[in-house]
């Protein structure tokens, strides 16, 4: 064993040698439980940054841990391949994109590698690739047989400089980020699919999830909007038309003194057509169209409307009712039109005493009578209906139920259950992405390819000018083909997929990435899914989560796999920040993981991630952190080196009751850190204390070395090979190699995880404090078994204490056996 740890050396050792034995791959083995680990996969941008290091990090402990417990583990790692960084790549350096991102990818592969990670690297995916993204074809013809896919007209971001479509991520303060033009929107033909009709069940199922964080769960909630409220209309009759609006306070509706409209609402033209107000509200409309949603649904956006000239008749009092167009209200929300009333509503509110519409009480609190004299903001809760003709003096409550029943006796509305969530738009008129495999016949309409075709292949001779049209739209080689129904000619769809639809599946392809007949084989899927244990960061808790979500469903309902859900668990891990900022170029606080790698080596790099914080919380960088924790790894080096002299180069059975003094409490050290260590991470993923147990184990073996104390070699193979165990989750090359110089050939990482013994746990002797008064004036050293009596009549023996209470009187002596005596005096 070499006398200094030389941790470069080490970790290019057993690389080399998992990689060469396939260490870390496995099969379906029924006779052990299964275990699936996955962490999110990256998109290949060129590097790996801390996130990326910590995010894999938390993986791997999980991983090897569960190995050592006694699982079949999978633990897969692969590519979310394609995606906008590559186009640009291309545009802006001239190389293509599938170079640009099977370079990163070989690049980031082994930087992986270089930490240690064990993935078993047979089942890499990269969802650019044809054999992956032939089964993303596939799925999506699936959901087009299910009629779950469609095509609808849909406003999109567009540039007239570039000529192009952009991504939202693309409109930067609403210009584009190309040319710094003005982006507008434009109506283009979209593929959908319809996650809507999955809404009732995404809700519902979240309870499902119990080791999901609640703050993701609240989140998706939120965002899938569940409400339950009453649609019904307003009669226009000067243009022979009604306009439906949707709400969960239906019981406000004798309140309602203006109508709200969506500038995209397909009324608006009828509407203002020849008013005097025409021109103005056009102005209006496209100035607000070329709002993000975003911008325009935000708090702090200030609400801005315009008046049509237009009125509605109110379908219970016949009075006319002016019809208004305003920014915060979205065509795609509810049904575009929202009924204004201000009383009741903070934002109608506002919006009334912006433009001096009127206002009208119709709910009073109970006990009190509300003026508008004395109001200065809506009252939203809840109360006793008032001025609403028959409903008056009835529980708001109790008079949604009598209005909406009054709707639908009347014909001009019914209860509904209506949801936030919308239809995923998943065109994008981008190149490097899976292309939508559709063909458009003009004697057959829209045809999907047929499966025995697939893949779609992307052409790889293609223009990547700035500023042109999509790639694929100028592939005529692409684009032209044959129908599939008449045989007649056709042209392909040009969009590609949403890179979301390449994540929504990716996990179930790891169960079996090499199958060639279908995207998974549904007997291994069903062997390994659900993930037990999925790791990402909280960006994703909506999209990403949600889609795989409903993916999965989707998959179950097409009888493809049994499982409902795709995560069991979720870890979601926070940032890496430094000097109190989020790691980023732009802000210079960046540290690259190989400059730490190529210092101080990958374990220290994986120690000083998982001990600076709980992986839940974001984690402060710290260069003395990182020193701290390559130090400790030279000082477990040296004190192993130490202990392999005592153990000798045969196991050798001990009784512990023959151990010495200083021996019994090293063994009741190890075993209290066997179970912490053990529970830490087993159950609380709690990995900052697990690595602070190990280390006050160390600090005991140092102790008993700087006593001069030579153990028994049973004791020193018991604590070192537990000790490298226990850390071998945490630092997979130092313990590797350790383990192989003084326990035993073979791999530590497939060893059983050690057991603790609770006898050993128990103290034999224990420090007691004493106090007078309940001041402390004394401790002494006692046996741990004593009585309160025994533990009093020692206490009072102690020379100190009679000294103290020498001439008073003891009133009382409360005694806790482990702990203190109180001597009461006076």
């Amino acid at each position: 064993m070499n006398e200094k740890y030389m941790p470069h050396e080490i970790e290019a050792k057993w690389q080399k040698l998992w990689a060469e034995n396939d260490a870390f791959s496995n099969t379906i083995n029924r006779q052990r439980p299964e275990y699936y680990v996955l962490e999110m996969f990256p998109y290949p941008s060129g590097n790996l940054h801390m996130g990326h290091v910590r995010n894999y990090s938390i993986g791997d402990v999980i991983a090897r841990f569960k190995v050592m417990q006694g699982y079949n583990v999978l633990h897969p790692m692969g590519w979310d391949a394609f995606g906008m960084p590559a186009e640009n790549a291309a545009i802006k350096n001239g190389i293509h994109p599938s170079s640009w991102t099977w370079d990163n990818i070989a690049n980031m592969r082994n930087q992986q590698q270089e930490l240690g990670l064990s993935y078993d690297w047979d089942r890499e995916v990269a969802t650019c690739h044809p054999h992956y993204y032939h089964w993303t074809q596939w799925l999506f013809l699936l959901f087009f047989e299910r009629g779950l896919a469609y095509k609808k007209k849909a406003a999109v971001n567009w540039c007239n400089d570039c000529n192009t479509v952009l991504a939202n991520e693309q409109v930067v303060d609403g210009r584009c980020w190309r040319c710094d033009s003005v982006v507008v929107k434009k109506d283009l033909e979209q593929w959908f699919l319809k996650i809507t009709d999955y809404a009732d069940r995404l809700l519902a199922d979240l309870s499902e999830l119990k080791g999901w964080p609640d703050r993701v769960k609240t989140m998706q909630e939120n965002w899938i909007g569940r409400s339950e409220g009453a649609e019904f209309s307003f009669a226009v009759p000067e243009i022979n038309d009604k306009i439906p609006v949707y709400t969960t306070r239906h019981d406000t509706v004798f309140g309602v003194s203006y109508i709200v409209l969506a500038p995209e609402h397909v009324l608006v033209d009828k509407l203002i057509a020849g008013k005097p107000e025409e021109q103005a509200v056009r102005t209006f409309i496209e100035r607000v169209r070329n709002q993000s949603e975003i911008a325009r649904t935000s708090t702090e956006t200030e609400k801005e409307g315009i008046f049509t000239g237009a009125y509605a008749v109110h379908p219970f009092t016949g009075e006319p009712v002016p019809i208004w167009i305003a920014n915060y209200v979205l065509v795609e929300y509810g049904t575009g039109a929202v009924m204004g009333v201000p009383a009741h509503d903070q934002r109608d509110w506002d919006f009334a005493n912006k433009y001096g519409l009127p206002k009208k009480i119709v709910v009073q609190p109970v006990g009190k009578e509300l003026s508008l004299s004395d109001m200065t903001e809506a009252y939203g809760g809840q109360g006793t209906m008032a001025n609403s003709g028959e409903f008056s003096g009835l529980d708001n409550e109790a008079g949604k139920v009598r209005i909406a029943q009054w709707f639908e006796e009347q014909g001009i509305g019914k209860r509904r259950v209506n949801y936030r969530l919308r239809d995923w738009l998943i065109s994008r008129q981008r190149y490097w992405g899976a292309p939508i495999p559709i063909i458009y016949c003009p004697e057959c309409g829209t045809v999907p390819v047929p499966k025995d075709q697939l893949p779609v292949l992307l052409p790889e001779n293609v223009d990547f000018t700035s500023g042109s049209v999509s790639p694929l739209a100028k592939a005529e080689d692409f684009i032209n083909c044959t129908c599939p129904k008449c045989g007649g000619k056709a042209r392909r769809e040009t969009d590609t997929m949403d890179t979301f639809i390449c994540s929504s599946w990716y996990y179930f392809r790891y169960t079996s990435p090499h199958t060639t007949d279908q995207p998974f084989e549904p007997d291994k899927a069903n062997y390994w899914m659900p993930v037990d244990q999925y790791i990402g960061g909280i960006e994703h808790a909506i999209l990403h989560l949600l889609y795989s979500r409903f993916f999965t469903k989707v998959l179950k309902d097409a009888g493809l796999v049994n499982v409902n859900e795709p995560f069991k668990n979720l870890l979601t891990q926070g940032m890496v920040i430094k000097d109190g900022a989020k790691m980023s170029k732009s802000k210079g606080n960046v540290v690259a993981p190989g400059e730490i790698i190529s210092k101080y080596g990958a374990d220290t790099a994986r120690m000083f991630i998982l001990f600076a914080a709980p992986p839940e919380r974001d984690l402060e960088w710290s260069d003395q952190g990182v020193e701290g924790a390559y130090r400790f790894l030279n000082r477990l080096w040296r004190i192993v080196d130490h202990y392999t002299t005592l153990i000798g180069t045969e196991a050798s059975e001990y009784d512990p009751k023959q151990l010495s003094k200083p021996e019994k409490e090293l063994r009741r050290i190890l075993h209290v850190t066997i179970k912490r260590v053990t529970e830490d991470i087993g159950q609380r993923f709690n990995f900052n204390t697990a690595i602070s147990a190990i280390m006050e184990l160390v600090n005991a073996m140092y102790a008993i070395k700087d006593q001069g104390v030579t153990i028994n070699s049973g004791l020193a193979r018991e604590v070192v090979g537990s000790l490298l165990k226990m850390l071998a989750p945490f630092a997979p090359h130092i313990t590797e190699e350790l383990w192989q110089e003084t326990i035993a050939e073979g791999s530590v990482h497939k060893q059983f995880w050690p057991t603790f013994d609770a006898a050993a746990m128990e103290v034999e002797e224990v420090e007691v404090v004493l106090q007078i008064n309940g001041k402390v004036r004394d401790k002494v050293v006692v046996s741990a078994g004593l009585t309160p009596k025994e533990l009093e009549k020692t206490a009072l023996e102690q020379e100190k204490v009679r000294e103290l209470i020498a001439g008073k009187e003891v009133v009382k002596v409360i005694s806790v056996p482990q702990k203190l005596v109180n001597i009461v005096v006076k």
